[in-house]
């Protein structure tokens, strides 16, 4: 695993199988088989088995920029969340989780934990003495999602990190929002990285799959479960991912100037009720994300001052470039509102505990030019005050 190059380079390099004919491709080749030869010398490679070319060359562009000993690819991000879960939990082990998840991963918990004899605390904020107070004596995984989903609320890396090797537990972070041009968990002694490569790493709209990143060891026994549970990809997807992780950090990195931008911008209008953006030195997690994070992300969100679900749809449907839809993590800037969407297997009191009202409004932000989305906002803003 290299240790020198820039993550734009790796995004580029790693991986990459160049290809065994006299036309030399720089592309990595698309392996279409599902059958594979064996023998003596050859291993078992099977798509269920999570080793074939086309998905190891993902892993180890993944593995480098997350600067983990390797890792799995999934079908989704959610059959990456929870084979990851299921994978590290078994009956009788408790995990904490963070206040404030994706709304599907707090509907997984909720709905399978309990049938699978798996205890779990939700916690009701995310000070580091909150996370200690709630560990038991049968804890055995913490789990936290920062930048948080759809609040963009921050938990102290470091110090979960910390205190879950003080304590034998471990620590699992959802990097979807910030990726890995952002944010680096290893950097801060966190164990597993899990992603929604849907969102940034695909970063086109048009790919589902999510990954796993974590040492050998936790990895061979998430491997366990996930060739019982089957959530593999098929080699033209992996080809479109590795397509796409060649572009990562040029898109990452001008979707998060854009939503500076776009964040100081909503901050000052009288329309706008409430901005979540790290990026704001105004957000109470401003000097953890500095400290954190290599740049602010491209997730933001908000509420208008008339905040509720009608209103807020009816903003979003009024934009004329910004499109109202569901996921994230496009080149395309796009908006939605959660309770319908991202947070809709909620009921109303469980967002309302967590600080999701019915009124707000999500963005991801995209690479078009920064003055063309701000206008759109500003207009549609003006009028539909």
């Amino acid at each position: 695993m290299s240790t020198h190059q820039h993550p734009a380079t790796i995004c580029i390099h790693a991986g990459n199988i160049t290809e065994n004919t006299s036309l030399s491709g720089v592309n990595t080749p698309i392996y279409t088989s599902s059958a594979y030869q064996y023998g003596k010398d050859k291993p078992n490679i099977y798509p269920r088995y999570f080793n074939t070319p086309n998905q190891k060359v993902i892993v180890e562009k993944l593995a480098q920029l997350e600067k983990t000993e390797t890792g799995l690819v999934f079908s989704s991000g959610m059959a990456a969340v929870s084979t990851t879960l299921l994978g590290l939990l078994q009956a009788g082990d408790h995990i904490i989780l963070q206040n404030g998840l994706y709304g599907g991963t707090y509907h997984f918990a909720e709905s399978e934990f309990k049938r699978l004899g798996i205890e779990h605390t939700f916690l009701t904020d995310n000070q580091i003495s909150t996370f200690q107070k709630a560990i038991q004596p049968n804890t055995k995984v913490v789990y936290i999602e920062t930048p948080s989903n759809p609040l963009l609320q921050l938990t102290d890396l470091k110090r979960v990190a910390q205190l879950c090797q003080e304590s034998g537990l471990i620590s699992v972070i959802d990097n979807t929002f910030a990726s890995p041009i952002n944010q680096t968990p290893t950097d801060f002694g966190i164990d597993v990285i899990v992603h929604s490569g849907t969102k940034y790493l695909g970063g086109h709209s048009d790919i589902c799959f999510g990954a796993v990143l974590s040492t050998n060891t936790y990895i061979e026994k998430i491997y366990q479960r996930a060739i019982n549970l089957g959530g593999s990809l098929d080699a033209q997807t992996c080809y479109l991912i590795e397509r796409s992780l060649k572009t990562l950090a040029l898109r990452v990195e001008r979707q998060s100037e854009n939503a500076l931008k776009i964040a100081h911008f909503l901050s000052d209008l009288s329309y706008i009720k409430t901005v979540n953006y790290p990026g704001l030195p105004a957000h109470p997690d401003y000097e953890m994300a500095c400290r954190q994070m290599h740049g602010f992300g491209a997730m933001l969100s908000f509420e208008l001052a008339k905040n509720d679900s009608e209103k807020s749809q009816e903003f979003a449907e009024s934009l004329s470039l910004i499109v109202p839809a569901l996921s994230l993590g496009g080149i395309e800037t796009t908006i939605c509102v959660p309770a319908r969407t991202s947070h809709i297997k909620m009921t109303p009191e469980q967002r309302q505990k967590v600080g999701v009202s019915d009124g707000l409004l999500r963005l991801s932000v995209g690479i078009e030019d920064v003055n063309d989305l701000i206008l759109d906002l500003k207009n549609t803003l003006e009028n539909f005050s």
